[in-house]
């Protein structure tokens, strides 16, 4: 499972959680069973839930043996209905890992990747009918602007989009190298993979519902958490990043904290830490991907 995707910030996610020994606790990102093994080491009498939606990550999850353990395959957003279904009533820690694995990027097919040509896929979940060949032959012009812009924070999201539709009126854009022919056109010069990137984030985003799923999770897991419960989320960009942090912080998405008629704070949650923990430079050089994590944590009030 190692192969599968080296989990950033281990130690430091998994000391956030401060796992009681006989303690319930959920890894909504199983993966490659990182995190997951990394927390059953710690449990005695407890129990560790993990769910996944990626049909990889399910058959990593045969591998485990612990007796602690079980695998849902779902999308997180979810979860809590499953830990209903269950008879799960509330948990100690919920533990998320948000970036996109090492193994996804590298299988071609799934269309992750500017390195490979392949069909513009980027579907986490298999059974999934939105594409991102379907977004890029058919979203209207203002559509694509508006997931560029928002999603992948390209400047020229709107030049971008007029090009895009202009090419498929005339040739089908199916593939990788198809989309890459365009970007090529208006990438910044000496830049040119970071744009293919924010470009490809955003389609990610955009065909997985990434950040809507991400609230859903967080509201689910506030509810879920016992007091003094601990939530522990690594993101990878700024867009995930602020829903994370304004959530710890406010129990909201965006707007001041609310506040009772005394003037005392309305929220749900408090920071365990001021800021983010970032990983170490030797990490980073160990493992490149590692490099935008960012971990924040929050205990339930």
């Amino acid at each position: 499972m190692s192969s599968y995707h080296r989990p950033v910030l281990l130690r430091e996610s998994i000391e956030a959680l401060n796992i009681k020994p006989n303690g319930i606790y959920v890894d909504l990102t199983f993966g490659g069973g990182g995190h997951s093994m990394a927390i059953l080491e710690h449990l005695k009498e407890g129990k560790l839930i993990a769910f996944d939606q990626d049909p990889d990550a399910e058959q990593n999850a045969l591998r485990v043996t612990s007796k602690s353990f079980q695998f849902v395959k779902a999308n997180f957003r979810f979860f809590n209905k499953y830990l209903k279904m269950m008879k799960v009533a509330s948990v100690d820690g919920v533990l998320a890992d948000l970036g996109i694995s090492s193994h996804q990027i590298n299988k071609a097919e799934r269309g992750f990747s500017t390195r490979f040509d392949a069909e513009l896929d980027m579907r986490m979940d298999q059974k999934g009918t939105l594409t991102a060949r379907k977004i890029i032959q058919n979203y209207s012009q203002d559509e694509l602007q508006r997931i560029f812009g928002m999603y992948g924070e390209v400047k020229n999201a709107k030049t971008l989009a007029e090009a895009i539709v202009t090419a498929r009126a005339n040739v089908p854009i199916r593939t990788v190298s198809d989309l890459k022919l365009i970007l090529e056109k208006y990438a910044p010069r000496n830049r040119e993979n970071k744009y293919f990137a924010q470009v490809f984030q955003a389609l990610r985003i955009e065909v997985n519902d990434e950040l809507e799923s991400l609230k859903d999770m967080l509201t689910a897991a506030v509810d879920i958490l016992k007091p003094g419960g601990r939530l522990s989320i690594i993101s990878y960009h700024s867009l995930e990043d602020r829903l994370v942090k304004y959530f710890i912080q406010r129990g909201k998405f965006q707007g001041l904290v609310e506040k009772d008629l005394y003037g005392n704070e309305i929220k749900p949650m408090t920071p365990v830490f001021r800021k983010p923990i970032v990983p170490s430079d030797e990490e980073i050089a160990e493992n490149s991907r590692a490099r935008s994590a960012k971990l924040r944590v929050g205990e339930k009030l």
